[in-house]
């Protein structure tokens, strides 16, 4: 849980500066966050949390 809600604040921040820089325009940031709450609610949502996971653990 404590990996996913900083995976969430890092993706957040980032969206953040690339908006703050105008290298991305609003619509992609909503569809990047929209893409993102929808595969979240798919089979692929478990997957996506392990590889992160093992990501996160191999970098330990």
């Amino acid at each position: 849980m404590a990996v996913t809600v900083s995976l969430v604040a890092l993706f957040g921040l980032v969206l953040f500066f690339l908006l703050r820089s105008k290298s991305l325009g609003y619509g992609a940031a909503f569809i990047a966050a929209g893409f993102g709450f929808f595969l979240a609610s798919t089979g692929a949502a478990g997957p996506i949390n392990q590889l992160a996971a093992a990501v996160i653990d191999a970098v330990k």
